[in-house]
């Protein structure tokens, strides 16, 4: 392999970019709109959750209670129902997660120290956002419960009511527990593999199509000088869209970068190597773009998305489909991208995960040498 044809080869593609301006423009543009919709419309944040209330009691307690749903920014009391029958029809039409039911008892028993029942009916048809309401609405009870008994108790004579323990919380890495931090590190990840390996997905099937292959045959370049070559045009253009997806993160989004730029840069670098590969292996395998570019879509979309662990826990997935993650290199990016941003950490921590990253690049560049020179053959 000589550098010299390598060179060549990468200038030679490099000019096949530059004579297609809108696809250029469009890989240029593509990870700050892709960034920026899933960005936005993709939050597990679950906060002003509709609610109605029917209050049957009618009394000062129960609007003490009602303004404590209406003061929290996790409730959004919606309206105020006299029966159970509009509850159950605005959940139908799917414009209510919460009904709150205070019965006609409710200030008469805590008046008298006996126990008041408080009715809470949740839409499970999505059953993620039903089970966190519960959990908010919960704790608001139940802090509401521990004031309502603090009162009972001062006005029976006997001081202030203690709880038993005090919990005092300190959340770390993600202390405002914004969503946004979680889900921006791994769209990254997600951005940079679909972009890198659909780049590289056409370019040797085009040379197929195009008949331009044949002339390739015909000069002394040789498969790897070839696989290097595309690559090093689209590295170029792949450290641009890394640039503009890590950028778009800490401004747009504020994620807190808190560990070492140049070991993001890097690991980011080594990642966007092995995506491109794997790219130009699947243009080597199918000679159709179509074929290539779907394939393209299938082997970076749907793993990046799902079995990497940027939205659904690996933990939490079936062991056979925990073992498939591991063939995937967006899972191990992913995990850099978090500790890098939220945790502060690097290389101590995470060499692992780069270590992998560095064997798939080196094992993909070596199958897409080798399937380029059976089909060369």
């Amino acid at each position: 392999m000589k550098l010299r044809r390598t060179w060549a080869m990468a200038r030679k593609e490099g000019l096949h970019i530059l004579r297609d301006p809108r696809s250029l423009v469009l890989a240029l543009a593509l990870p700050l709109l892709l960034l920026l919709l899933f960005g936005y419309a993709l939050t597990l944040d679950v906060d002003r959750i509709p609610t109605i209330v029917f209050d049957a009691d009618q009394s000062h307690l129960s609007r003490e209670l009602i303004a404590r749903f209406e003061g929290s920014r996790y409730f959004d009391v919606i309206g105020l129902a006299g029966a159970y029958r509009p509850i159950e029809a605005e959940i139908d039409k799917d414009r209510c997660q919460l009904g709150v039911v205070i019965p006609q008892d409710y200030s008469e028993n805590i008046l008298a120290g006996r126990k008041a029942d408080v009715q809470l009916l949740f839409d499970g048809s999505d059953s993620n956002t039903a089970s966190i309401a519960q959990g908010y609405a919960t704790a608001l009870l139940q802090a509401y419960n521990l004031e309502v008994l603090a009162a009972g108790q001062n006005r029976r004579g006997g001081g202030a009511l203690q709880p038993p323990f005090e919990g005092r919380l300190r959340i770390w890495y993600n202390s405002e527990l914004k969503s946004r931090n979680y889900i921006v590190p791994g769209l990254i990840a997600v951005i940079i593999m679909i972009i890198a390996s659909l780049l590289t997905s056409l370019t040797i099937a085009r040379e197929w199509e195009m008949g331009t292959m044949e002339q390739l045959l015909s000069t002394p370049v040789r498969a790897p000088e070839i696989v290097l070559g595309k690559m090093i045009a689209f590295f170029a253009l792949g450290i641009i869209d890394m640039f503009i997806a890590l950028g778009a993160g800490v401004v747009i989004f504020d994620v807190p970068l808190r560990g070492s730029v140049v070991f993001l840069i890097a690991t980011s670098c080594i990642f966007l190597l092995g995506a491109l590969f794997w790219g130009i292996f699947l243009s080597a395998l199918a000679r159709a773009q179509v074929l290539a570019y779907q394939l393209g879509v299938l082997t970076s979309f749907l793993p990046a998305f799902l079995l990497s662990g940027f939205i659904f826990a690996i933990e939490n997935m079936p062991p056979v489909i925990q073992v498939i993650t591991y063939i995937f290199p967006t899972r191990y990016f992913i995990t850099i991208l978090k500790g890098v941003f939220l945790r502060g950490i690097g290389m101590k921590l995470l060499w692992g995960e780069v270590v992998l990253l560095v064997v798939y690049a080196t094992v993909i560049f070596l199958v897409a040498t080798r399937k380029l020179r059976q089909k060369i053959a």
